[in-house]
């Protein structure tokens, strides 16, 4: 058995593709539209994965994105997809620049939890060893469930 994918589905994916690619970001590897099924499969991976995605099927995420309006509830019983990073600090940074809320913020130099447009709980792992605590990190509250 070998870990494939975790299949996340969007509402907005124009959103969704800023928050993953551009905000957090992960690379697209391959990208699916059905006509007849009308939904559109997009494919991303970490950077340090992209080649091992395409040669060895290294874990991806899949954005299933349905061209109907949908509805989709329950972004908080679905977990969290976890990614590591190669300095927590300057991520979290990044991504709050892009306007999205630091819900657990990396006080510890090692986890914070985000959310992605569609609730997803997307937690980051400093790689290595953590950092040391720093402002304005150090005494940031949580905000909101993670």
């Amino acid at each position: 058995m070998r870990y494939l994918h975790t299949m996340v589905r969007v509402k907005d994916l124009e959103a969704s593709l800023h928050f993953y690619r551009d905000l957090l970001g992960l690379v697209q590897t391959r990208r699916m539209d059905s006509e007849a099924g009308r939904f559109s499969l997009i494919y991303l991976a970490a950077p340090q994965d992209t080649a091992r995605a395409a040669a060895e099927k290294s874990p991806e995420v899949e954005l299933t994105f349905n061209w109907d309006p949908e509805d989709y509830q329950g972004g908080r019983n679905f977990g969290h997809l976890a990614f590591e990073v190669e300095d927590i600090y300057a991520a979290c940074q990044r991504l709050m620049d892009g306007g999205v809320v630091i819900n657990r913020p990396p006080r510890d130099g090692h986890m914070a939890f985000v959310r992605s447009p569609d609730g997803i709980s997307i937690e980051l792992l400093q790689g290595g060893e953590r950092l040391a605590p720093a402002e304005p990190w150090a005494s940031m509250p949580n905000v909101g469930a993670w």
